[in-house]
């Protein structure tokens, strides 16, 4: 599996962002240097889980959300995937997503 790290450091630096943490204040609590968080941030630096784990700890978010964007904690984690999916869908296609969506539901088509 391939990770994004330009993604996933974005989502650090937006947790980060939304905690008022500094880089410094992040790299501080997980013992490593301000020019490490930066890379990382930047997507220049690949993670490996351990620090990954030691950020999503000290940021109080989950691995999961770092790696790919959803907390699935949240009832409705899929919601923004699937409004995402949909746009890049042609009118067809979603409707054909649309009646799948029905079919699984039990609900009768329209």
């Amino acid at each position: 599996m391939d990770f994004d790290y330009k993604l996933i450091g974005q989502r650090i630096k937006e947790v980060r962002r939304q905690r008022g943490w500094s880089q410094e204040r992040l790299s501080e609590e997980i013992d490593v240097t301000t020019v490490y968080i930066s890379r990382v941030e930047r997507g220049t630096s690949q993670i490996n889980l351990k620090r990954l784990a030691q950020i999503s700890k000290a940021l109080d978010t989950s691995v999961e959300y770092l790696i790919s964007g959803t907390a699935t904690e949240s009832p409705n984690y899929l919601d923004k995937e699937l409004y995402q999916t949909l746009l890049n869908c042609t009118p067809a296609k979603q409707r054909l997503i649309y009646n799948i969506a029905k079919i699984v539901s039990g609900a009768k088509f329209v």
